[in-house]
């Protein structure tokens, strides 16, 4: 349950944000004891963590990964009156959804870097077989999706006995149109996240959580975390395995990178549900150009 906030923490919260971004200004973000060459830093380099599985980003890189993501869940709920028919009741039906989306991202130092993402989406909701409403076999919305925007910094690098501790502010927009009600964002979003990640010798540990703020419902709630792996299985291939959740839904998420060019790297994946709320399989192919 999230919990409605004061002026006085919103004060707070807005304070504590401050604070993030500017003591990295002030104190400079400590950097690699070692460089690139370290056997920590085999799997991932130098780079700051992206919100893109298992990609990282140097001072200096500008990234652009178009991509595409298919979502298919045989059991989303819904009500009626979500569509403006009669009829409270939930109920479960399959859904699906097709997403193109554009993210890049800069770095502008060592220690921080910003990115943006935006989507179109398509998306059909289709009606229980229990379902005795006036509401059609299927409802089907498309257009602009998410709109979203973070900050990222590294607090301090990684060395031999030490991980690498970062943070980060997103930001998603309001996107949502009148009368949508499967696509779209409805009002700001505000979400706030920290992580630690760790070279070893079987591979790359990631660990991060956060917390979010929703503008349409004036609460803080918990947000996304996750555990992931990530090995350099050669010059050209690189496999990542990840468990993300938010609340109750949790999926597990396999991809291999394969480098097309130096610059230039192939990314597979697919997310697969393992909680009864988690969208069933949601897999995901672009291409990341490092410029």
């Amino acid at each position: 349950m999230g919990i409605a906030p004061s002026i006085t923490t919103r004060t707070r919260v807005v304070l504590c944000l401050l604070a993030l971004v500017l003591f990295p200004v002030v104190f400079q973000a400590r950097g690699f004891a070692a460089g690139e060459d370290a056997s920590y830093l085999a799997d991932r380099g130098t780079g700051i963590p992206t919100s893109m599985f298992g990609s990282y980003i140097r001072r200096g890189d500008f990234l652009f990964y178009p991509f595409y993501e298919y979502y298919y869940d045989k059991k989303t709920e819904y009500a009626p009156e979500d569509f403006g028919y009669t009829g409270s009741k939930t109920y479960k039906a399959k859904s699906w959804a097709h997403e193109g989306l554009i993210y890049v991202a800069y770095g502008f130092t060592d220690w921080l870097m910003v990115e943006m993402e935006a989507a179109v989406i398509s998306q059909r909701q289709y009606k229980s077989d229990r379902d005795i409403s006036a509401m059609p076999d299927s409802i089907r919305e498309s257009g602009i999706g998410d709109v979203e925007g973070q900050v990222r910094w590294r607090w301090f690098g990684e060395t031999d006995v030490r991980p690498e501790l970062f943070s980060y502010v997103e930001t998603v927009g309001p996107t949502q149109k009148s009368g949508d009600v499967l696509i779209g964002t409805p009002d700001w979003e505000f979400k706030f996240g920290a992580g630690v990640i760790k070279g070893f010798g079987f591979g790359t540990l990631t660990l991060r959580a956060s917390f979010e703020y929703l503008k349409e419902t004036n609460k803080f709630e918990s947000g996304e975390y996750a555990v992931e792996y990530l090995k350099k299985i050669s010059n050209t291939v690189r496999v990542f395995l990840g468990v993300e959740g938010s609340q109750d839904e949790v999926s597990v998420i396999p991809e291999i990178q394969v480098y097309l060019r130096e610059n230039i790297y192939l990314k597979l994946n697919c997310g697969f549900g393992i909680t009864p709320a988690a969208t069933d399989i949601a897999p995901e192919a672009g291409i990341m150009f490092v410029l």
